[in-house]
């Protein structure tokens, strides 16, 4: 179940960029399950990966590709991730990009893989190269939308966005895609993310840019605490539009540019929250006070990954003792207690460390049976402030990650 609203907006056309889906039979029939990418010959492209130390195969030869090569293709597979694969699973990964170069006539460090699904099965890569073709006669600007789908796991609906902004009489575009809904504790990236801009923007300080964006939406999400093997996010800069490359961080382009990036990061980023396996509320956890970042996300995660704090708010019971037994497990130095207050939205539960004097059970209640909750901490600690997002767990996370495989 999705929370809030998760339509698909109007996915803008890249110049500079081309997407074709086919189906190759990975693990199901009747399903898009493979995805390329074809990048014009002037894109520069940055990306972050898992810092999971037993990252996917494809993560490791994407990684080794976008340092020796301008990247050209990316090929995405769901049904299977290939990670815990060995050197089988290595020469699969390499392999998927040697069949699509030789088909792009490219080199092969040109190519970066990508994979999601089943961790520990080989790639049918025989199945996989059988698709390419058809994925390259699909090629078109406009398949945005179909990627979204293609790219897919136990996501219930396709995530994207897409803006537009004018600076000086130009229109500037920027589009991307993401998947995930569970194994979601990103430590770089989501689970995978595709975006792409047709302004030129220098590759160090694109690579730049994604760290900050990627820093503030999808390293402040989670669903169940679970850092996968294949998480990666790709940002790609055509230059189609035509601008001057932009190497520096000024400038009325470059301030319209990463507002609107940090826009849409954010929101590929809270779709995959709101899509959580069997989510049914949508939660905000906002820490303020807090003597710094750190502090600040090592109390919001406590509170977010807590089975019991997550079982409450699907139940609608607020049962606030959970959130203080998580804030004080939260390993802050010299947490003084006395001084935090605790918020659902503007219900304050808890005062100095107790039960708010003007507390009632019935507020709270009031307040848990929202779909969309904030959880405001403040810790009376310093100037710090951070926020993550979360969801409750319900029945249906535990059916859905025990069929999983079937």
């Amino acid at each position: 179940m999705a929370v809030g609203d998760l339509s698909m907006p109007i996915m803008h056309p890249v110049k500079g960029v081309r997407i074709g889906i086919a189906e190759a039979y990975i693990r199901y029939k009747n399903r898009k399950d493979l995805v390329v990418f074809e990048l014009a010959a002037s894109a520069n492209t940055a990306a972050v990966f898992t810092t999971n130390a037993f990252c996917a195969a494809p993560v490791q030869v994407a990684k080794a590709n976008l340092a020796q090569a301008n990247s050209r293709y990316l090929i995405i597979n769901t049904g299977n991730a290939n990670a815990g694969t060995g050197t089988t699973g290595m020469t699969n990964a390499l392999r998927s990009c040697a069949a699509l170069a030789e088909l792009a006539h490219i080199q092969a460090e040109a190519v970066l893989p990508f994979s999601t699904g089943v961790i520990g099965e080989q790639l049918p890569i025989a199945k996989l190269e059988a698709g390419l073709p058809a994925a390259l006669a699909a090629l078109q600007e406009d398949n945005w939308s179909a990627a979204a789908t293609g790219i897919m796991t136990t996501d219930t609906l396709p995530k994207g966005a897409s803006e537009q902004f004018t600076v000086d009489g130009v229109t500037y575009t920027i589009t991307g895609i993401s998947k995930g809904a569970g194994m979601i504790r990103p430590n770089m990236a989501t689970m995978l993310g595709f975006v792409a801009t047709d302004v030129a923007v220098e590759r160090g300080l694109l690579q730049s840019l994604l760290a900050e964006v990627t820093e503030q939406s999808f390293n402040r999400i989670t669903i169940d605490g679970d850092t996968s093997t294949n998480d990666a996010c790709v940002l790609v800069a055509t230059g189609a539009a035509g601008n001057p490359l932009m190497t520096e961080r000024n400038g009325a382009l470059y301030e319209a540019f990463f507002a609107a990036l940090q826009r849409s990061f954010l929101r590929l980023a809270q779709l995959i929250v709101r899509d959580g396996e069997g989510a049914t509320k949508f939660m905000t956890v906002k820490v303020e006070g807090g003597a710094n970042t750190q502090e600040c996300c090592d109390v919001a995660y406590a509170v977010a990954h807590s089975p019991l704090i997550k079982t409450a708010f699907f139940a609608s019971d607020p049962n606030w003792g959970r959130i203080l037994a998580a804030i004080g497990r939260s390993g802050v130095p010299n947490l003084d207690v006395s001084k935090i207050n605790v918020y659902l939205d503007d219900v304050c539960i808890c005062e100095n460390g107790g039960a708010a004097v003007s507390y009632r059970e019935e507020l709270g209640a009031a307040v848990m049976k929202q779909p969309e909750i904030t959880i405001r901490i403040v810790l009376n600690r310093g100037e710090a402030n951070d926020t993550v997002w979360t969801c409750d767990f319900s029945y249906d996370y535990v059916k859905i990650n025990a069929d999983y495989r079937s």
